[in-house]
């Protein structure tokens, strides 16, 4: 990683990132050999990233090619605009985030029970209410769809929270978010103060 001081090394705050996601963006190298990525709902649990998708399309079959996979997760915070310094540089504008790469390899689930588990851990995940209507074996979704794997070989993740700026902007930053109060502005103040 070319930026030192953006690299997150804490396993306690990736996972919170992997487990407070939603959508990841999967890698593949197409037929032709350009890459592929294609946006899923995702759910992290084991240790591994489990998507469900269609039985048949260009993921698959990429898949089935060559199994090699990146699957990057990313989650814009807040953007630090002119409004906080009239006299700002356009270079300083900024965005805060945090975001994770990972590099593995994908694999159809097959395994019926492990299937329905990540299926339901993925309808809990999304749902995000403590009681939904459980998928079972029996349940006709179950065969029309396919459950993927992406089991981690290795994982880097990066956040931009004005690390390179002194305790005094950092408290600027943070006070200017405060007042602003745009979606993600309180949580990118709150991850700067930290």
């Amino acid at each position: 990683m070319r930026r030192k001081f953006n690299e997150m090394t804490d396993k306690k705050a990736i996972e919170a990132i992997l487990l407070g996601s939603r959508i990841g963006r999967l890698a593949t190298l197409g037929q032709d050999g350009y890459p592929y990525i294609t946006p899923v709902n995702y759910v992290y649990r084991r240790g591994a990233i489990y998507f469900h998708c269609a039985l048949q399309g260009e993921k698959l079959d990429n898949l089935q090619r060559d199994p090699k996979v990146c699957f990057a997760v990313d989650r814009p915070l807040a953007y630090l605009d002119g409004g906080f310094d009239a006299k700002m540089a356009v270079c300083d504008v900024s965005q805060y985030y945090q975001s994770v790469v990972i590099r593995g390899r994908a694999e159809l689930i097959v395994d019926i029970a492990e299937k329905v588990e990540a299926l339901n851990a993925l309808m809990a995940s999304h749902e995000n209410v403590p009681e939904f209507n459980a998928i079972t074996v029996s349940t006709p979704a179950v065969a029309r769809c396919a459950v993927v794997v992406v089991r981690i070989e290795s994982l880097s993740a990066k956040a931009n929270l004005a690390q390179k700026k002194s305790a005094a902007d950092k408290e600027k930053i943070c006070a200017y978010l405060q007042q602003r109060g745009l979606p993600g502005d309180k949580e990118a103040a709150e991850l700067i103060g930290e």
